[in-house]
């Protein structure tokens, strides 16, 4: 999965990312690699031609990420305060009413420093500032807690006022749906990352698929963040799906316009034309069932693309989520700070 742009007939498409990863171009890292399941189950085919599911050997959120803008994909809370953010291994709280209060601060926090970085502008103008990468890392965080236990979560969201509760049920739902689909790997697999294209490039990317086959940009948005956090996982899966969106070498042959599944504008456009022969926009649940035949996967894509239509900031926020790990002797961060 090199960070190539070659030819492309038709102009194709993207993925999300710009420069989370603090500086790391392509990290060869040889460890746990459940998360290239960021590539959930991405596109594929079967000998008898139907999408072949591919059970992650690191679930989409097995795959967390840590850097990049991110803004708060709901509600926002009050004002940031002048307090430092919080540093990347920093304390997860134990009890609901602790949970509850760093849910509703960090989303706070994260908004406001999200609306700082793109001031106003529609797409955000470079690489995300500090106080977004680690917001957004300890957001993420937050809520991989949160999916490890249930009754935890379930106590604390129930102290949040209804918006930001919705918001934290779908986050924390979606992660505990795809680390269902993640099947631990070995610690001595060799896994690769790189930085993701930044993150107004690849929102330019998923609107122009949306122009021209109809899929809303949230959905596609929701699949490359799940697939790849936004096209940082480089390694192919266990399965031989490859790219930013995560296809098999024959499903990409039928729909990927003669472009090059590496590149993200190409894999955007192909997975708008995959997913618009396949139902959408229609019927996104056919159409994402088709792309990967789980319905975990659906579900969790679903939730994290009504978050982005929620607030338009969430995508931001989800682009600074980072890469873990899901390996036999535990999970481990491959990217961010």
């Amino acid at each position: 999965m090199d960070e190539r742009h070659p030819h492309r007939s038709p102009p194709v498409a993207a993925a999300v990312l710009t420069a989370v990863l603090t500086a790391v171009p392509t990290a060869v890292l040889t460890a746990v690699l459940t998360v290239v399941l960021t590539g959930a189950a991405a596109c594929g085919t079967s000998s008898a031609g139907a999408p072949a599911a591919r059970p992650p050997a690191t679930s989409p959120e097995a795959v967390t990420t840590t850097g990049g803008p991110s803004p708060p994909a709901t509600t926002i809370g009050s004002p940031a305060t002048a307090q430092p953010p919080p540093r990347p291994g920093a304390r997860l709280p134990k009890s609901p009413t602790a949970l509850a209060t760093a849910v509703r601060e960090t989303t706070a926090r994260l908004g406001d420093a999200v609306d700082a970085w793109i001031g106003g502008r529609e797409a955000a103008p470079g690489e995300p500032p500090e106080d977004v990468v680690l917001l957004a890392l300890h957001q993420q965080r937050l809520y991989r807690h949160a999916a490890r236990h249930p009754d935890l979560a379930s106590r604390a969201f129930a102290r949040l006022h209804r918006q930001l509760k919705a918001q934290a049920t779908d986050n924390t739902e979606a992660i505990r749906e795809l680390l269902a689909l993640a099947r631990p790997i070995s610690p001595d697999a060799v896994f690769r990352t790189r930085r993701p294209r930044p993150a107004a490039e690849l929102l330019g990317h998923f609107e122009r698929a949306e122009r021209r086959f109809g899929v809303e940009w949230e959905v596609l948005a929701a699949v490359m963040f799940a697939e790849t956090k936004f096209g940082r996982v480089r390694s192919d899966s266990h399965a031989g799906a490859q790219g930013p969106m995560q296809f098999m070498p024959a499903t990409w042959r039928a729909y990927g316009m003669g472009g090059d599944v590496q590149d993200p504008r190409d894999a955007v456009m192909g997975a708008a034309h995959y997913l618009k022969a396949s139902g959408a926009p229609g019927d996104y649940r056919r159409a994402l069932y088709a792309y990967n035949p789980s319905r975990a996967y659906v579900e969790a894509i679903q939730r994290y693309a009504r978050q982005m239509r929620r607030d338009p900031r969430a995508y931001y926020a989800y682009y600074n989520w980072q890469v873990f790990m899901l390996t036999t002797a535990g999970e481990r961060r491959l990217t961010g700070p």
